[in-house]
């Protein structure tokens, strides 16, 4: 038993040392990347394959959520006579947690999975020996421009999910529900503050590079054969999903310290 948990935990511990070193890889890549013009086009490809194409399904993940959280919560609103307040709850709610958070949990599975599927595609076939056989540094090559973009596209997609979901609060609340659209917007200004919708995009940095790097890691280290590309992709998908909530959590931590500090609660009292 003892034998059988210390090799585990040794097994763990130098899979733990070689992310380390590969994350370290890839930030260096990245930042030589973002000088050199050569790599822009590389860039660019990545750019449209990750954030353009991912458009369409972030606006409807965005709007659907506005319009569930309008269903969920008129009831207990319209109960205490506070229905005109439903933006203010639906839009916080929005920008600051669940439009970050789902909008990443759909990029990783749509985006940390197509990575994973073709890096590791391309390691079972040789394709990434093949590139550092030709002198070229198949981390700067392939890993930089995926992680760059994907970087910088998950804020852009997040705003967009802000926005659809605001308006499908709107529609649920307004059109449906019948709610005063002045009071609407009018509560929702005063209760949104332009510091929850800056929370929520910069926390599209840190989900974007984690999905980026956890998928490309997978693809780079997946074992050979079709099981080991599906596998690769599952397991790309589970540690993205685990890490998003990790990282929301401690950037809830962090941005409620920061936000007391300079702007502290003034007692009542």
């Amino acid at each position: 038993m003892i034998e059988i948990v210390g090799a585990r935990t040794i097994a763990h511990v130098g899979n733990a040392g070689r992310f380390g070193r590969f994350v370290w890889q890839t930030m260096v890549a990245s930042t030589r990347s973002c000088v050199t013009t050569r790599a822009y086009p590389l860039i660019w490809t990545q750019m449209n394959l990750i954030g353009v194409r991912s458009v369409p399904i972030i606006m409807i993940t965005g709007a659907f959520v506005g319009m569930i959280l309008g269903v969920q919560a008129y009831d207990q609103l319209a109960s205490m006579g506070l229905e005109e307040r439903l933006g203010v709850l639906i839009n916080i709610s929005v920008v600051k947690e669940l439009g970050p958070v789902l909008a990443a949990v759909m990029l990783a599975g749509r985006v940390g999975g197509a990575l994973t599927a073709e890096l590791g595609t391309m390691n079972v076939t040789e394709q990434i020996d093949a590139v550092r056989s030709m002198g070229t540094d198949p981390i700067r090559y392939l890993v930089a421009p995926r992680v760059l973009a994907c970087l910088l596209l998950t804020p852009a997609l997040i705003i967009y999910a802000d926005l659809l979901g605001i308006l499908g609060g709107y529609f649920v609340g307004v059109v449906q529900f019948k709610i005063n659209s002045w009071a609407y917007w009018s509560f929702s200004a005063s209760g949104v503050e332009l510091w929850d919708v800056v929370v929520g995009v910069i926390k599209g940095f840190f989900f974007g590079a984690a999905i980026a790097v956890i998928s490309c890691y997978k693809g780079f280290t997946c074992k050979e054969g079709a099981h080991g590309v599906g596998q690769a992709c599952t397991e790309a998908f589970v540690a993205s999903f685990i890490s998003i909530l990790a990282l929301d959590y401690a950037l809830a931590v962090i941005f409620k310290a920061i936000y007391n500090t300079f702007w502290p609660v003034r007692s009542l009292v």
